[in-house]
């Protein structure tokens, strides 16, 4: 089940089972960040190695804790190791750190967000994945952490896309590829309206 087929059955998934809160927030707790569904994250995973499987990837890069399943899934599919940016501070990360700083608009707090050096090296290629892109606080926080390790950014893979905000637009003036799953063009109304076309 992919391409158009596995994009169908995310969209359809949003529809029926996601919450509008405002025209700026949806909640998708029944299946992606809060209770998982395993077979969905089964498909996207795919749907991400197929999209990204003639790069090279040699480790993929996401934050927790939201990112952590779609990008499991990639990562057994593409058989290469899944690195998670922590957002808190843990006991035993503490040295040798790549770090950025993340606003997040939906708590309203800047966080650091930190990754062991000794996870990426300068002979990795990446694939970065995360749930949402909306602003692109935490994607471009990300790269930064990548490009601290001097590896190459083959591309940002997102589920959901909320193309009426600016982070995809940011995202590909910088020069990255981004492979968005569902991508929302309003939710005015309370009602998710998709972008005719899906297109990376």
């Amino acid at each position: 089940m992919l391409g158009g087929r596995m994009m169908e059955l995310l969209r359809q998934k949003i529809e029926n089972e996601g919450i509008v809160l405002s025209d700026q927030v949806l909640k998708v707790d029944t299946f992606l960040n809060h209770q998982i569904d395993p077979v969905l994250m089964y498909e996207i995973g795919r749907e991400f190695a197929r999209l990204f499987e003639h790069d090279g990837i040699t480790k993929i890069v996401t934050i927790e804790s939201s990112g952590i399943a779609p990008a499991v899934m990639a990562g057994l599919a593409l058989n290469v190791p899944v690195v998670f940016a922590r957002k808190r501070q843990s006991l035993t990360l503490t040295d040798n750190l790549l770090t950025a700083n993340v606003y997040s608009f939906t708590k309203k707090v800047e966080s650091t967000i930190a990754v062991s050096n000794t996870h990426l090296s300068e002979n990795d290629c990446v694939l970065i994945i995360d749930d949402f892109l909306a602003n692109g606080e935490a994607a471009k926080g990300l790269g930064a952490i990548v490009k601290q390790a001097k590896a190459k950014i083959a591309g940002f893979g997102i589920v959901i896309e909320k193309s009426f905000q600016p982070g995809r637009k940011e995202l590909i003036q910088m020069g990255y590829r981004v492979e968005s799953l569902a991508r929302i063009d309003s939710l005015e109304e309370g009602k998710v309206t998709f972008v005719r076309e899906v297109q990376s």
